[in-house]
């Protein structure tokens, strides 16, 4: 992580967290969520207001931040070419998002399918993913109409529309992705070489303009979600069924032996004490 990265994600946690401290009352401690910032807007260079305060100065395109631990609740984003007067300027992207406590999200400044710049929020699946898999997802946030994306040049995921997204989890290792107009196997993005890694999911994004054509893929990545392996069974603890051996490996049937071969003796010691005592004396 570069000095600037490590400034720039420290900027926007300490100028959020003070902006929302600020505006509520409660003085409890605040539960936190994950925030990865994400910039889809082709050539265009941003200053980003988080509550009021500059959070990302000079924001380029196709950045993706750090993962962000910031407090729960709801924030008010202006999004404002890079160093215009937010006093005066009129805001090129404006909205919200409300983080719940716990939540790992991305929010995305990108194009409509219409062209014009907006805002959206994706919940991250962060879901343990099954061994030996890796999840891939794919967001639409370009200026394009409905597209299929295109796994070693056939279709995997279909009609996918502006701002949504679709996902699968397949087998991790090397795969050619593209993107291609719905119904149709001619790229308008890509193909582009993936090497996916078990247990991490991929978050694609198809930003820019089909018109402008700049369209580009973005990819931001969250590992470590591997399940865990399944608890080994519990070993039985039965009981050795009876066998008919006779010697040491004899089990149930030698001890039963050995408490018939008793009975047998004291038998006999009974009957030969009975055969003296009714003898004649002499």
């Amino acid at each position: 992580m570069t000095a600037s990265k490590r400034l720039l994600a420290a900027a926007m946690t300490v100028a959020a967290a003070t902006a929302l401290l600020l505006s509520w009352t409660s003085a409890g401690a605040q539960s936190t969520g994950t925030v990865t910032v994400v910039h889809g807007v082709q050539g265009l260079t941003v200053d980003v207001y988080v509550n009021g305060e500059l959070t990302l100065e000079d924001f380029a395109p196709k950045t993706v931040t750090d993962p962000l631990q910031l407090p729960a609740g709801n924030y008010e984003i202006k999004i404002f070419a890079a160093n215009s007067d937010p006093a005066t300027a009129t805001p090129a992207i404006t909205g919200s998002a409300t983080l719940p406590a716990g939540a790992n999200a991305s929010i995305v400044a990108h194009l409509t399918a219409a062209g014009a710049p907006t805002l959206s929020v994706f919940v991250n699946d962060v879901a343990p993913i099954a061994a030996g898999k890796a999840r891939l997802v794919v967001r639409h946030t370009a200026a394009a109409p409905a597209v299929d994306v295109l796994v070693n040049g056939s279709p995997a995921l279909t009609n996918l529309a502006n701002p949504n997204e679709a996902k699968a989890e397949v087998p991790a290792g090397s795969y050619s992705a593209a993107v291609a107009a719905t119904g149709t196997t001619t790229p308008v993005i890509g193909p582009a070489n993936l090497t996916l890694q078990a247990g991490t999911a991929y978050f694609v994004y198809a930003i820019g303009s089909l018109q402008d054509e700049n369209l580009e893929l973005v990819i931001q990545t969250i590992a470590g979600l591997a399940a865990p392996p399944p608890a080994a069974p519990p070993v039985p603890t039965t009981m050795a069924a009876p066998t008919s051996g006779t010697g040491p490996s004899g089990g149930t049937s030698a001890v039963v032996l050995a408490v018939l071969g008793l009975a047998l003796f004291g038998g006999a010691l009974f009957l030969a004490g009975f055969r003296f005592a009714r003898s004649p004396r002499r």
